[in-house]
This record gives structure tokens, sequence and C-alpha cells, in this order.
């Protein structure tokens, strides 16, 4: 599983906000419902508010990365002086115990290779310790050895030492891993701190621009039922007004001949006319048609267009619930970055353990190594 870095968080939260903004322009341009009706000043306020609301929600989470990081890289540079720190200290341990207790004059089979073999032979006898006196010799009986008290009195103290020593040397190892188990434990309640500040400011974002959709589409509903009411109302007097025309104009009178003058034909005389002739009745009710048919018209024209606005609607709320998705999953990514991130933590933190418990057992067996040596000669 790859990690997670800083540039790379960095650079996808640079990509989200391009295309976030880059999908804001295209909403701005081709709306065609703002380009069509002209001004609309509450579309504006309310697009201006979720701009803001955006702005606002994408700044928390900048600076929430922005904090994120920071601690990660104060975490590394801890990590890596403590690394740092304790490999100068175990290879200092390794240099003095080779130097204390691995010196070429303290193997076994030095004195074969040793260059002042001579000069460093012992006389014939030299006392009681003397390892060439043999049994047959009858120089030294057991027990009887003239630096007995010394001899065991300087191993009693060496055993001291040692078990000081190693425990010293048992308790710092101690102290090292509650220190990296506490500072583990921080940094775990840290993130689980800004992942929950992440969501409620999620969660208070999508609050706001669903308020902000449900106070759009109730404007939009007001709008019109009121556009409704005035067409109904400009159509019921039209209607009045035709059936006044109707009842107290001319269309009423019997005979339309006697207020024909003799100016023309297309002059009457208005005291005399009676009505209309069949074929201007015609060509009125021809009129009437084309007007209904004309009514028609306007009102599919209307459905249509309130179909399109619905459609337009649906596509609305189906963007929203695409962006929330994305966000959900782009919310997910960041979890799994910060799952990553802490098993790396975790995985270090065994290697650590490991390599400690390592250096405990080889100090453990160099030691004893030692002391075996030292018994033998």
């Amino acid at each position: 599983m790859e990690v997670v870095l800083p540039a790379d968080l960095r650079q996808d939260a640079s990509l989200a906000k391009r295309r976030h903004a880059d999908l804001c322009r295209q909403k701005r341009v081709f709306d065609a419902r703002s380009r069509i009706i002209g001004g609309d000043t509450e579309a504006w306020n309310s697009q201006v508010h979720d701009q803001k609301i955006r702005e606002a929600t994408e700044r928390a989470r900048h600076e929430t990365f922005a904090t994120e990081m920071r601690q990660n890289d104060k975490i590394t540079c801890i990590l890596e002086d403590r690394e740092r720190r304790d490999r100068k200290t175990l290879s200092r341990a390794t240099n003095d115990f080779q130097q204390s207790f691995q010196r070429p004059e303290t193997r076994r089979e030095f004195d074969l290779s040793d260059p002042l073999s001579l000069k460093k032979a012992l006389p014939a006898r030299q006392s009681d310790n003397d390892i060439r006196n043999t049994i047959s010799g009858m120089q030294k009986f057991m027990g009887e050895d003239l630096n007995f008290r010394e001899r065991k009195k300087f191993q009693e103290e060496q055993n001291r030492e040692w078990s000081l020593q190693q425990q010293r040397e048992w308790e710092r190892a101690r102290a090292h891993q509650k220190c990296a188990e506490d500072l583990y434990l921080q940094t775990r309640l840290k993130f689980d701190e800004t992942a929950r500040h992440l969501q409620m400011l999620e969660s208070n974002a999508r609050r706001a621009v669903c308020a902000a959709v449900k106070e759009f589409n109730r404007n939009q509903a007001i709008e019109s039922q009121e556009r409704k009411k005035q067409e109904k109302k400009q159509e019921e007097e039209d209607n009045l007004a035709e059936i006044s025309n109707l009842l107290h104009g001319d269309l009423l009178s019997e005979n339309p001949q006697q207020a024909a003058s003799s100016f023309g034909p297309h002059r009457v005389i208005p005291g005399r006319w009676k009505g209309m002739s069949p074929e201007q009745l015609e060509q009125v009710h021809l009129t009437q048609k084309q007007q209904v048919l004309e009514k028609l018209r306007l009102q599919e024209e209307e459905c249509q267009r309130d179909m399109d606005w619905e459609q337009r609607r649906i596509l609305k709320a189906r963007e929203d619930l695409m962006y929330e998705r994305q966000m959900q999953r782009h919310q997910r990514d960041l979890r799994r970055a910060l799952d990553s991130s802490n098993r790396s933590l975790a995985r270090q933190q065994c290697l650590q353990k490991k390599h400690m418990d390592e250096v405990s057992t080889n100090q453990l067996t160099g030691d004893y190594f030692t002391q075996f040596n030292t018994s033998s000669q």
C-alpha cells in the first residue's frame, strides 16, 4: 500500500478546487433561465450566498489540511531525531563493548599469535598461581591459592555491575517504548479530532446547500403561482370584454342591408344598421377560431416551457447529488490516506520495537559470552 504524502494531498485539493470552479463557471455560463428572463436579483443573491458558503468550506478544509501537514512534519522530525539518536547510541554502545570486552588480548588463541610472547614469558616458577605448576610437581593444592578471596570478591563485583547495567538498559528501553506509545496515542487522537471536524464542516455545508436549494424552489413555486393567477385574471377580463362587445356591438342586428349607404358598399348608416352579414359573421367566427387555436398553442407552449423547467430542475438536483457523492468519495479517500499513514506509523513502531529487542538480545548474548570467557580464563 502506497503512503500518502503532504504534496499529494495538496495536489488533490488543488485539483478539486479547480474542478469546482469550472463547474460553477459552467453553471453561470449555460444557465438558460438567467439568459432569457434577464436580471434576477434574488437568484444572484442566492448564488452569491452559495459561493460564500463554498468558499468558507474550502477555506476551512485547506486550513485543516495545512494543520494536519504541519503536525505530520513535526511528528516526522521527532521520529527522525529519535531514530538518529538511537542509532548513535547503539553505535557508541557497540564500540564501547568492543573496546571493553572484545579486545584482541582477551581471545583464547591470542597467545599463539602474540608478537610479545617472548617478552611476556615467565620464569620457571613465579608463584603459587603459576599454571605451569602441575599436579605431579605438588606445588599447589585446591583451595590453597593466595588470591582466592580477591578473585572471588572481584567476580562478585563484576556480576553485580553486569546486573546493574542490564537493569539500567532494560529500564531505558522500557522508557523509550512508553514514550513512543504515548506519542502514537496522541497522534491518533489528533487525527480522529481532525476527521470529526472535517465531517462536521461537510455536514454544515451540505445543510446550507440544501436550505438554499429549498428556498430557491419555494421562490420558483411562488413565482409560478403568481404568474398563473395573473394569466387567469387577464383571460377572464378578456372574456368579459369580448362578451360585452358582442352584446353592445352590431353583431345582433336583424337586417344589415337597410344600413347600406349611397356613398359606397363599404359605407353604412349608423342609425339603421342592424348587424353583420353571414359572411361577416363567418369571418368573425373564423377569426375567433383562429384566436382559440392561437390560445391553445400558447397554452401548449406554456406547458412545454413548464416541462422544460421541471426537467432542468431534475437535472440540477441530479448534479447536486453527483457532487455530494463526489464529496463522499473524496472523504473516503482522505480516510484511506489517514488509515494508511496510521498503519505506516504502527509499522515503524513495530520495527523500532523489534530492533530494540534485537539489540537487547545481542547485548545479553555478548555479556554471556564475555562472562564465559572470563570464567574459562
